[in-house]
């Protein structure tokens, strides 16, 4: 048994032991899930908690409607196959009542619009604890947040107001209105995520493969041009590329990257050796220095 193997073994024991207090500690959890690799992977490591029984929680999937057709396809198919209840709400019915308002321009994204249909959906659905797949590894506001991560009655997070957490005690205690957001693989690496999915052999969506697309350059990065969501300028050419997407958000806010990998023993073997940060393809990221903690102080995951 190699190094890589023990540690994701031992990562995968602290997951299921992180799911387990989840269910011991709060009345109505559900596991959010996009139809990413880190969603997948909390799913299998969500069976084995629990087995032979099945998941004993919801899946909710925040819908922005801009999503890869790939991942949507993939999330159905997997829920149906489990038996498992799927949640699904839209950012789309957000915008036609008027609780947000949709972006316009080159870099316009749903991204910031998930957080309002988010909180709505634990509010009607009374969810005291959300299950994600936020690693440490991702971004700089991610590597603060604890495991257990309490969010106010308004959903949001005091980076400067955190619970210590002293070995493997999970302190799950919330006041009337508070939930808390739960991250079983915070101390894992996109590696980590890899070599687990490759031990397990478990089934991802093609988009994580690399592939021929039509794609347009902007900003030193790659575009899909198959999207009718993803803005483009009449001068920026559409050239056929091989590539793959390392994370999967919007169509509108994630880039792609020059790939041959085109099965999980490749994809292991890219990401052992590359310099960039899988969130470097993210311009969701990029508005700010402090980006991604904004969203998290106004309730976003």
């Amino acid at each position: 048994m190699n190094q890589r193997t023990i540690q994701v073994d031992a990562l995968e024991s602290e997951a299921i032991f992180i799911f387990r207090e989840v269910v011991a500690q709060f009345e109505k959890p559900v596991l959010l899930f996009s139809g990413g690799k880190d969603s997948i992977t909390l799913v299998r490591l969500a069976q084995k908690a629990f087995y032979p029984a099945k998941i004993p929680f919801p899946l909710m999937h925040i819908d922005t409607g801009h999503n890869f057709p790939e991942t949507i396809e993939f999330r159905d198919r997997l829920t149906q196959e489990l038996g498992v209840e799927l949640i699904v709400r839209n950012v789309q019915d957000n915008i036609d009542n008027g609780t947000v308002k949709e972006e316009t321009g080159r870099y316009a994204s749903r991204n910031m619009l998930q957080t309002e249909t988010l909180l709505d959906a634990i509010e009607e659905f009374g969810f005291d604890a959300c299950i994600g797949g936020a690693r440490r590894d991702e971004e700089k506001a991610r590597a603060k947040e604890r495991i257990f991560s309490v969010r106010d009655d308004f959903g949001q997070w005091d980076e400067k107001n955190q619970r210590p957490e002293v070995f493997d005690m999970l302190n799950g205690k919330i006041d009337l209105g508070q939930n808390v957001r739960v991250f079983p693989i915070s101390n894992w690496t996109e590696l980590d995520v890899w070599s687990y999915i490759k031990k397990e052999n478990i089934e991802i969506p093609s988009i994580y493969f690399a592939h021929k697309r039509n794609t347009f350059l902007r900003d030193g990065l790659i575009w899909s041009a198959d999207d009718a969501v993803v803005f483009r300028d009449e001068e920026e050419e559409v050239v056929e590329r091989m590539v793959r997407f390392r994370t999967v958000g919007d169509m509108s806010c994630t880039a792609a990257v020059l790939s041959h990998a085109v099965d999980i023993a490749k994809v292991v073997e890219e990401i052992r050796d590359s310099s960039i940060s899988e969130r470097g393809a993210r311009i969701d990221d990029k508005r700010s220095e402090a980006a991604m903690e904004k969203r998290k102080q106004q309730g976003y995951f």
